[in-house]
């Protein structure tokens, strides 16, 4: 960092990625500071700066003190410890400057060692939410929220006649069950859970047997809409909130899409055949994975809309892992909710191979000589597949 670096920080203010502190800063008020930049994007804490943004500085005599300071805590009120990078800077008046900067941290969640998490945000810093918190552990591999137990439900609340149906189904795919009993199964495939001395249903297990999913996950539903345009802010002309069981539900956004999606007749050999507008295994691909790939530690539903010029699929939450939308093209294969993914697989809706998206790309240049897009916005994964120019309502 040069002194016109450091100008520019001061005029900036404290914001996500920068944070101001006077000598000598308290190391109970310093830790929470190092382990918020940790859980969140990284920044740097700029020493010797007082709250009204003017260089205060340090002694050349207290540097040692202070680096030797900011390491202690960085290693020992945080946990687990935080390698910190620092460097000295001189402002145009030649007062020191400590930088402290502090990587996004590759072990997540961090927290003191009072046992509170942070995270940064805007204005500072603040506990994180108990939603925010699963996202960390998720993020770091150490919890996949689907596999979590569900504390209001108990066994009773999951359908005996869905259990039996997805038992079968799975026997029907090739998958030798026998001699297995019943109740084994769910706990192997994480559907129900041993918690403080009973079994209770995960949020997969909720999802695939409840009787009414949406009583214990309001907002694990799929909101499809039809507008007559190509803007959101257009009156809609039909909304439909389909909720159920994950593969009813899957069934019932397919149903949604067929009203409004277009049909073609075209005379082959003296028959008649009906071609979609957009191939059926493409729907299915990105509907699935929509719901098996979703934050649902996010309260927002999946939101599936028809416009006159494209189809757009909206999931919460960005890419598991920092996974690059190349990446998805490319046909790499990283699991948020391996528990839904599992019986979605023994249930010949998915594939393991990570072959979804390549393959979604090839049918749609084959059919429609255009391929899909797949962007980021406002914290939500959207695929978009473009319909034909002449495309309206279903008729």
């Amino acid at each position: 960092m040069d002194p016109a670096e450091l100008k520019a920080f001061l005029e900036k203010g404290e914001n996500l990625h920068t944070e101001f502190k006077q000598w000598p800063p308290r190391p109970d008020d310093l830790a929470p500071s190092i382990v918020a930049f940790a859980n969140t994007d990284g920044g740097q804490i700029l020493v010797g700066i007082d709250n009204q943004r003017r260089v205060v500085g340090l002694e050349a005599s207290e540097l040692d003190r202070a680096t030797q300071l900011v390491d202690n805590v960085a290693f020992q009120n945080c946990e687990p410890p935080v390698t910190v990078l620092q460097e000295t800077v001189r402002d145009e008046q030649g007062r020191t400057v400590l930088a402290v900067r502090v990587p996004k941290g590759g072990h997540r969640p961090y927290r003191t060692n009072r046992g509170v998490y942070y995270i940064r945000i805007s204005s500072g810093r603040r506990q994180a939410s108990r939603e925010e918190l699963l996202r960390l552990f998720q993020a770091a591999e150490s919890l996949y929220y689907d596999e979590t137990p569900i504390l209001q439900a108990t066994t009773a609340d999951l359908d005996e006649q869905a259990i039996t149906d997805l038992l079968q189904v799975i026997r029907e795919h090739g998958l030798d069950l026998s001699g297995i009993a019943r109740d084994r199964l769910l706990e192997n495939w994480r559907l129900v859970r041993p918690t403080n001395g009973q079994i209770r249903p995960t949020l997969a297990g909720i999802l695939f047997l409840s009787r009414s999913p949406q009583q214990f996950l309001p907002a694990a539903y799929v909101s499809a809409v039809s507008i007559l345009g190509n803007d959101l802010s257009l009156e809609p002309l039909d909304h439909k909130r389909i909720e159920g069981r994950l593969i009813d539900m899957l069934q019932g956004v397919m149903k949604f899409l067929y009203l409004y999606l277009k049909e073609t007749h075209v005379i082959h050999e003296l028959e008649s055949e009906i071609r979609p507008e957009l191939p059926p295994t493409v729907l299915r691909e990105a509907l699935v994975n929509a719901v098996a790939h979703r934050d649902y530690t996010v309260s927002a539903p999946v939101r599936v809309i028809v416009f006159r010029d494209r189809l757009e699929i909206r999931t919460p939450g960005g890419l598991p892992n920092n996974v690059a939308i190349e990446s998805l093209r490319a046909g790499v294969h990283v699991l948020r909710n391996p528990g839904i993914y599992n019986i979605l697989l023994k249930t010949g809706l998915v594939t393991d191979a990570g072959s979804g998206i390549p393959r979604m790309i090839r049918a749609m240049r084959e059919s429609a000589g255009r391929e899909p897009g797949f962007h980021l916005e406002g914290g939500e994964f959207i695929v978009t597949l473009p319909r034909s120019p002449d495309s309206g309502i279903h008729g």
